[in-house]
């Protein structure tokens, strides 16, 4: 590798940072299409059977692992083995330490707000389990990830007790070599590509992040509805067996309340179960992509110091050192290992959000309809209710189409919201 000469310096000496594509680049844009036929896949993994086990010393919960593969890198096609949730974070950390060019997905978070949530109920438990499945699956769909060898002791070993006790010795070459020594190195600048991808990452995370506690609040305002309304309605039926003339409308009354409250339940419970835990997992992937490109800038910092340490030496130096150009792979690795996972990251986001918003735009919609139809019923005034429910379901599809369209891109929700307030 030879020393370029059109990076210009603070002492004048020009050199280049450059980075051309590598061929992992290649290689991660080859299989970046998440719509692959099944038959092309090699690697299944599923994650099911929660159990709870009760010891002496702790309490806690194991889920299933099964994996089909047709892999040259496993020794038989299908394995089973149970996890709990400490294994997975222990992967997790094996994956960073080994890969660590590359984004991780997040992990559903571990602690819960004593006395808010139990994490041994079946509804925290289940929804536990879909994130770690996801996760899995994640790196399951990753084509650098998925031949990980951590990874594949996670799914094969029968006592993963044995390989955590370890440590570092099944790191991979990749990891052994990068050090981040951050003592005495600043990056200058970030090129402008990743300057970009930092500064999307910070105003997604806002968004987001102000998107999630509006939720939790309109969640826990319709909770403490429902406390109300489940009161509300019996005191008609009750009222209904007093006035024996009045007894039918009120008992209309009593079920129609009733069946607002199912309604609502159901409602408040899909936005607990489906819409809450999609926004906590990006957020937590943004963060994720945020330390990968300081992993990066600390990197080009080291690169970029061993470059002026070379230029100021006053002895001619034909050819630049061995550990200058071994730092200059590890940048053009990050930079390219970092934009395809971008990439991917993003398709997956906008198929994620796209399933997510228009599946609750449609359960809006059940709502607002299921609400009307029950007035209609009981009270005869079809015609103004239905008008209500056409009006409310034209609103909900208007807004999901354009949410769609929006590509879910910050700057464009708040936008298409602003539109319906």
């Amino acid at each position: 590798m030879n020393f370029r000469k059109d990076l210009s310096l603070p002492n004048g000496t020009p050199v280049d940072t450059s980075s051309p594509a590598s061929s992992s680049s290649l290689l991660n844009r080859l299989q970046l299409d998440d719509d692959l036929d099944v038959e092309t896949r090699d690697l299944f993994v599923t994650v099911d059977d929660p159990k709870k086990h009760v010891c002496t010393m702790e309490t806690y919960i194991t889920y299933r692992v099964t994996t089909k593969t047709t892999r040259a890198e496993f020794d038989l096609p299908e394995y089973s083995v149970r996890r709990r949730y400490q294994d997975f974070d222990w992967l997790r950390n094996k994956l960073e330490e080994s890969q660590p060019t590359h984004l991780i997905p997040p992990l559903p978070e571990k602690f819960v707000v004593k006395g808010v949530v139990d994490r041994f109920s079946e509804e925290f438990v289940e929804t536990r389990r879909k994130a770690l499945d996801k996760f899995l699956k994640r790196i399951t769909d990753h084509p650098v990830l998925s031949f990980n060898e951590h990874f594949n002791v996670f799914l094969t070993a029968k006592d993963l007790n044995a390989y955590k006790k370890q440590g570092m010795a099944l790191l991979s070459k990749m990891g052994e070599s990068v050090k981040y020594v951050t003592g005495g190195y600043k990056l200058r600048s970030r090129p402008l590509e990743f300057a970009a991808i930092g500064d999307y990452l910070d105003t997604f995370s806002l968004k987001l992040g102000t998107i999630d506690r509006i939720a939790q609040r309109i969640i826990k305002e319709q909770l403490e509805y429902l406390v109300e309304l489940r009161e509300y309605g019996p005191v008609y039926s009750t009222w209904g067996g007093l006035e024996v003339e009045l007894s039918e409308p009120l008992e209309g009354v009593s079920a129609c309340i009733g069946n607002c409250c199912t309604a609502l339940e159901e409602l408040s419970e899909d936005m607990t179960e489906d819409f809450l835990p999609v926004l906590r997992e990006y957020i937590l992937y943004a963060e994720s992509m945020k330390n990968v490109l300081k992993k990066r800038d600390q990197v080009q910092a080291e690169y970029e110091a061993k470059l002026e340490a070379v230029a100021l030496k006053k002895e001619d130096r034909p050819k630049v050192p061995t550990d200058v150009e071994k730092c200059q792979d590890r940048v053009e690795c990050f930079n390219a290992d970092l934009k395809a996972d971008m990439e991917r990251w993003q398709n997956n986001k906008r198929q994620d959000f796209r399933q997510l918003l228009m599946g609750m735009a449609d359960k809006n919609i059940q709502y607002y309809e299921k609400g009307p139809v029950v007035y209609a019923g009981n009270f005869g005034v079809e015609e103004g209710y239905q008008v209500k429910g056409t009006r409310e379901t034209r609103k909900s599809r208007e807004l999901s189409s354009n949410i769609v369209a929006a590509n879910f891109f910050p700057g464009c929700i708040s936008s298409v919201f602003n539109k319906h307030k």
